[in-house]
């Protein structure tokens, strides 16, 4: 699948139903050596002072739908600790 097929769709929340943001505001985080996706980054806008970003691994997207991608926020990552090691696998 290309990103041009993903951009524009909307990532949801299986738990909540909860629009989470959109791909094309969102990163994805490729592996270079397999060209697989690892993760799915998404900044949550959240409220002005707890603004979060959720690192959604790969196995945590459930489905991907014509509009719509649908996540596992119980697979979710820790953001300073998945940054980490992505800087460690450098």
């Amino acid at each position: 699948m290309r990103f041009s097929e993903l951009a524009g769709k909307e990532v949801i929340s299986i738990d909540e139903g909860a629009r989470l943001g959109i791909i094309s505001e969102s990163d994805l985080v490729i592996d270079t050596e397999s060209g697989t996706i690892r993760s799915l980054i998404i900044p949550n806008r959240g409220t002005f002072l707890r603004r979060r970003t959720l690192v959604i691994p790969f196995h945590g997207i459930k489905k991907i739908g014509h509009d719509l991608i649908i996540v596992d926020l119980t697979t979710m990552e820790d953001e300073n600790q998945y940054l980490q090691g992505l800087n460690a696998d450098r």
